[in-house]
């Protein structure tokens, strides 16, 4: 059996999380509805049946089925899209969460209380997780073939793999685990490679891109998500555009409101004469109510103030503005009378000078005991009969400079994983908080003698959560 990792980061545990990781789906929101064709529009019996049905808040899937067996119409519905969204009580596991949503969130725009624009929480800050998408080709019988992105980056054309028979009991084996993936090979796909212009299944048009928004709505009690199914191309890159936007400005996607709507747009196509037509077409649009240009400010950005922090410490270890004690910890000295001022010592320190200087008590903001020196004395601690002197957000932010270098965390591959790890714990703007700048370094003090925990915290912060 090939080893799996558990959603808790540990080791398999159950058969049960042997599986992928899936969250849990407790209803539908769909992008349209669905109309009778033409010729089913022409059968009485039809219409009736799917006005009733209809006004009851059955599901589209349920109504064709009853029009198939009581007129012997197959495939009676067609799909049309609406300037709103559907939310049927047949749709949700529970049916009074339709309800809720439309309570909350629907208006009346001369057709009824429908949904026009709702707000969505995300509960992962992989995007693929909150927007899967394939190509798939559906049977009767369900999915038959998907696309698969494997790690040599190519996209390949699975498929279930036949059923073995056990030629003794003259029946299918038992299979442990769920059916076997494998790459699709037949006379159309021979090495498995999803090509779609060479896919007959593709040029039939049988196969079609299948995505799907998994989100939570605020203020809607339920143990789960909800699902908003889209087949458009249109739609899945203008959604990834506004995630990255986000997750790059934010450093994640759980916390954000975002909302979802519909908006018309001009939409290039090929006809069937190979011919690029422009027409109208709404589409399901993310957005979100952010100030793009406070994300973007880099003063909530952790990195740009820690490297600050690095090089105002390098400016002040350079320009000789600063005594060292015995320990080589460099301390500012406080002049005796002056009220908060302090003079700084430019000489040189003399041999005589550092073996003086190791015999001074240092007296620390930290309320440590006097006539005991600190062996880990920060820059922004003073020494001197001036009575405790407060650490400021500059010196603090030096002090984080100095434990992020011992700790590798300033080099280039590594800041991007505690940007994201920072802003994940604090929020945005951390960096100007005080209490944050203390909890961190806080942190990074204890990883000095226990690095592979801040590892493991930072790891963490990499890896899908469940409502974040």
């Amino acid at each position: 059996m090939n080893a799996v990792l558990s959603m808790y980061n540990g080791p398999v545990r159950s058969v049960v999380e042997e599986r992928a990781l899936r969250p849990p789906v407790i209803g539908h929101i769909r992008p349209g509805i669905k109309v009778l064709t033409s010729k089913a529009r022409g059968n009485n019996r039809a219409v009736e049946i799917y006005n009733d049905m209809v006004a009851a808040g059955d599901s589209f899937d349920t109504i064709g089925k009853v029009i198939e067996s009581k007129c012997n119409l197959k495939n009676a519905l067609a799909p049309k899209n609406t300037p709103y969204f559907t939310c049927r009580r047949s749709d949700f596991t529970n049916p009074d969460v339709a309800d809720e949503i439309l309570r909350l969130y629907g208006e009346d725009r001369g057709e009824g209380l429908k949904l026009y624009r709702f707000p969505v929480l995300f509960a992962f800050n992989d995007w693929m997780q909150n927007l899967p998408n394939q190509m798939a080709v559906y049977g009767t019988n369900g999915r038959k073939f998907f696309s698969q992105y494997e790690r040599d980056g190519i996209r390949y054309c699975m498929t279930y793999a036949k059923m073995e028979r056990d030629q003794r009991a003259q029946r299918t084996v038992r299979h442990f685990g769920g059916r076997t993936v494998i790459r699709r090979q037949d006379e159309a796909i021979p090495d498995g490679i999803c090509d779609p212009e060479q896919c007959p299944q593709y040029q039939a048009r049988h196969c079609n891109l299948s995505a799907s928004f998994i989100f939570a709505v605020p203020d809607i009690k339920g143990l789960g998500l909800i699902e908003l199914p889209t087949n458009s191309i249109y739609v899945l890159q203008k959604a990834y555009s506004a995630l990255q936007t986000v997750q790059l400005a934010r450093g994640k996607l759980t916390g954000t409101r975002f909302w979802l709507t519909k908006r018309e747009f001009d939409i290039t196509r090929i006809n069937e004469n190979g011919e690029a037509v422009r027409a109208r077409q709404l589409l399901t649009v993310l957005d979100a109510d952010i100030d793009i240009g406070a994300l973007l400010d880099g003063a909530d950005d952790a990195l740009p103030a820690v490297e600050a922090a690095g090089q105002a410490v390098a400016l002040i270890e350079a320009g000789g503005n600063v005594v060292p004690l015995g320990g080589g910890f460099p301390v500012v000295v406080t002049a005796e009378g002056a009220h908060g001022e302090s003079s700084v010592d430019h000489r040189d320190p003399t041999p005589d000078h550092q073996a003086s200087s190791q015999q001074q008590p240092v007296q620390l903001a930290s309320g440590a005991e006097p006539g005991h020196t600190h062996p880990h004395a920060p820059c922004s601690q003073a020494v001197g009969s001036a009575g405790d002197v407060v650490e400021t957000l500059a010196d603090k932010l030096d002090r984080m400079s100095d434990l992020l270098k011992r700790l590798g965390l300033s080099a280039q591959s590594r800041k991007d994983d505690f940007r994201v790890f920072a802003h994940t714990t604090y929020g945005r703007g951390w960096v100007e908080r005080s209490p944050d700048v203390d909890s961190m370094n806080e942190r990074l003090e204890k990883a000095l003698t226990d690095r592979a925990a801040l590892d493991r915290e930072i790891a963490a912060t990499r890896q899908p959560k469940f409502f974040d």
